[in-house]
């Protein structure tokens, strides 16, 4: 084996965007700037003008979707198919009204819940014990793989503090109640020791793939130790993506999600192969659920006219700050074979010409998809703000400037540098779109905000005298 040199390799003709949904608020508007990067360096020149590859996103759930794709990829959308004569032919969906007419096609029924004056989770620990005491009922008296798909109930949750209250209420007071031998006189069916996972964030990548695996198992093999199926499985909206387990057939929603896209994708994960049953528990006590619950029946038959149209600004001054200097280094470094090396971040001419036409790119770029002047301006000072920190970086005597140190030593010196809790610089890069800033621990005081110029410490919890020293804290 050797290796020899090539010459530069043809820029990709076709870019094939999955999920074009999903791109939207923050993570739209980094991506929507790095774009711009991408299509300068994927782009070559035939007969005097620029082409560049062909960009094909798929989408289910989307609105204003023309706005969308100009603000990501600087292109005019070209929808396909495009519109047919019969509205209830989409050519990705076709609507059935009569059960006889669907071919044996599941589909998903959607029932409202909510307690006036009750507890949210004590409505929540009810719904929980008899949709799973069912199930295991219809499984006793029909078993087979329809009656399987009702075992194992996913709950969706909009936020991981409701998440983990909710997994202690079925580890305890679920799990004793679906038990217990009084819930037969209601019609159900007792159940054993549940098992309980989740699916949020807080998984790593190496335990997501084995939860995945546990989903498929049915509850009709033995209860072998590595073969224990999902009886709850607690999830985020981590789900609403990438997640394709046909068995799954119910599913309790806790509170109306923040968004009818995200309620969509969400709610069909379940009723794939075979009819789905979605059981959404509202909140009397927040105007939001109690208006979705009045308009409960309405709200699901327009349920795609209904969502939101999505927002991208790929060049608001936060958006800048968190990405521009990486856009400006990729542009530089992959535009010219002479920058690409790592060590060649020293010798970047700053006033070379090409450098100017990539400000000029970025800018126009910028002023188009913004439609203002004033944007312009701002991109433009911003890029030769961050060049002049270049040049004086690499002004400094007795050292060698590179892109990224790494695991380099000696007197190197990296350009680049990674978020590690310290102020965000000019030259900080994110190595991931979804990097945020860093979670800080808040102590409320029962006795309220300090006046201005009055110093506080921390009272000492272990002497008696302390006024707050039985005082309630909370940490958020």
């Amino acid at each position: 084996m050797k290796v020899e040199d090539c010459g530069p390799l043809r820029p990709p003709d076709l870019i094939i965007q999955d999920e074009l949904h999903l791109i939207a608020g923050p993570l739209g508007s980094l991506v929507g700037l790095y774009e711009t990067a991408i299509d300068r360096l994927c782009t070559w020149p035939v007969d005097g003008r620029r082409a560049g590859p062909k960009v094909i996103a798929s989408t289910a759930t989307i609105r204003r979707a023309g706005l969308q794709v100009d603000r990501l990829f600087a292109r005019r959308l070209a929808v396909f198919p495009p519109p047919g004569l019969d509205a209830r032919d989409t050519f990705f969906s076709l609507q059935r009204d009569r059960p006889a007419d669907r071919d044996g096609k599941p589909g998903r029924r959607y029932l409202g819940i909510c307690a006036q004056g009750r507890r949210f989770k004590g409505v929540l620990i009810r719904v929980y014990i008899a949709q799973l005491g069912a199930a295991q009922a219809l499984l006793e008296k029909y078993p087979g793989e329809a009656t399987d798909a009702y075992m194992t109930l996913v709950g969706y949750f909009n936020s991981l503090r409701e998440l983990g209250g909710t997994r202690r209420l079925v580890e305890d007071d679920v799990q004793s109640r679906i038990y217990g031998h009084r819930i037969e006189e209601r019609g159900f069916k007792p159940r054993g020791r549940l098992e309980v996972e989740e699916l949020t964030s807080r998984r790593t990548a190496e335990e997501i793939p084995r939860i995945l695996d546990k989903l498929g198992v049915q509850h009709k093999h033995p209860r072998e130790r590595d073969k224990y199926p999902i009886d709850v499985l607690l999830a985020t909206n981590m789900i609403s993506v990438g997640v394709d387990v046909p068995r799954l057939g119910a599913m309790v929603v806790a509170g109306q999600p923040k968004s009818t896209s995200e309620y969509i994708q969400a709610t069909s994960r379940i009723g794939r192969r075979w009819p789905g049953l979605v059981l959404s528990v509202f909140n009397w006590a927040r105007p939001r659920d109690l208006s979705h619950y009045e308009t409960f029946e309405h709200y699901h038959a327009t349920l795609y006219r209904q969502i939101e149209a999505l927002s991208v600004t790929p060049f608001a001054p936060m958006a800048l700050k968190r990405g521009l200097a990486g856009v400006l280094a990729a542009m530089t470094r992959l535009g010219a074979p002479e920058w690409n090396r790592n060590t060649d971040a020293g010798h970047v001419e700053i006033t070379d010409v090409r450098l100017n036409r990539i400000v000029n790119a970025i800018a126009s770029r910028a002023a188009e998809r913004a439609s203002d002047a004033a944007v312009d301006q701002l991109v433009r000072q911003e890029l030769e703000h961050r060049l002049d920190l270049w040049k004086l970086e690499q002004d400094v005597p007795q050292r060698e400037l590179v892109y990224n140190r790494g695991l380099g030593a000696g007197t190197q010196v990296s350009l680049l540098r990674q978020p590690d809790g310290t102020p965000w610089s000019d030259w900080t890069v994110p190595m991931s779109m979804r990097d945020v800033e860093p979670s800080v621990d808040l102590i409320l005081r029962e006795r309220g905000i300090s006046p201005v110029g009055e110093e506080w410490e921390m009272p000492d919890k272990s002497d008696p005298e302390s006024e707050e020293a039985e005082a309630p804290q909370e940490t958020l």
